[in-house]
């Protein structure tokens, strides 16, 4: 096995496995992106992976080896907001094409990356693709005001591939950690990143601390970046490396959000989304504080 010696190393178990360092496992990813690694090495490192967990030098080291290699979006007059989407709606409408809309209507470039990892969910592409904003079939100049959405086999074939082993392991793999740190850019860009288990949201800001990102972390929506538009999260940032709390998390579950549907379908979220940008139906509340939050951030 190519990767034998790092297996040895994550494969001994929760309590024995070593962490690898940020080179090795730049290497590592570097190998598996480049199509080095067979099923076997592949699902060795995810299993390994999976019961061991990933440090802040791995996750650097692994989306190193992801920049390099990945397309980037070419530089634009003012900072990209990236939104990663991987989960799409389950039990509430998936709102992070409204949020990709609003932030746009500020005068930024969005760019939303994602693909499926789980099934019988309704992704943020699918509605976007009903809102009338075509999916890229590679990276290109990106207008201020503009939105676009890429898969993630558009930015790089391996990095699909290694997200899709879910589908025959049934368990998340580095990959799904990975992507949502990722910013595909060439030229400065403000990520927001989310997370659903509060364990992650440390390793999240000190991975962006490490590599010296911008980013905005919250708690999301069925993990997605939108936030719950029922209630208002804790937002945390880190500006150039520096990190800072924007908002503390406050009490409250609004029991009805005006105007938001039951139905969770591309088609009705898509609806929705139209009639809020309309001015037919009010933004969320929860949702314009963090349209609020983002815009300053990528303003500093």
């Amino acid at each position: 096995m190519a990767i034998a010696h790092y297996i040895k190393e994550i494969g001994r178990g929760a309590r024995g496995a070593k962490a690898l360092e940020r080179a090795q496992a730049a290497d590592l990813m570097g190998q598996l992106l480049d199509g080095q690694l067979n099923d076997l090495e592949i699902g060795a490192f995810c299993v390994a992976m999976r019961i061991k967990g990933e440090t802040v030098e791995e996750m650097c080291g692994f989306l190193d080896a992801v920049q390099a290699r990945s397309q980037l979006l070419p530089a634009t007059t003012r900072p990209v907001i990236v939104l990663p989407s991987y989960n799409g709606a389950r039990k509430l409408p998936v709102l992070t094409p409204l949020l990709a809309l609003l932030l746009a209507r500020e005068g930024f470039p969005v760019l939303l990356h994602g693909m499926r990892t789980e099934a019988r969910r309704v992704l943020a592409s699918e509605v976007l693709q009903r809102l009338e904003v075509p999916a890229w079939g590679q990276m290109q100049p990106l207008a201020v005001g503009q939105v676009a959405h890429v898969a993630t086999e558009v930015l790089h074939p391996g990095l699909a591939r290694l997200l899709a082993v879910r589908q025959v392991l049934g368990l998340r793999t580095p990959g799904h950690s990975l992507v949502k740190l990722l910013a595909p850019c060439a030229g400065p860009a403000v990520l927001v990143g989310s997370y659903t288990h509060p364990e992650y949201s440390g390793l999240m800001r000190d991975v962006l601390i490490a590599r010296q990102m911008t980013g905005l972390l919250s708690r999301g929506l069925e993990g997605e970046v939108v936030c719950d538009p029922r209630r208002q999260p804790r937002y945390d940032a880190v500006w150039q490396g520096q990190a800072y709390c924007v908002a503390e998390q406050q009490a409250g579950t609004l029991a009805a959000v005006p105007g938001l549907p039951q139905a969770i379908d591309a088609q009705t979220t898509a609806d929705y989304t139209r009639a809020v940008l309309a001015g037919q139906l009010p933004v969320p509340q929860a949702v314009a504080a963090q349209v609020a939050h983002i815009t300053a951030l990528a303003q500093r």
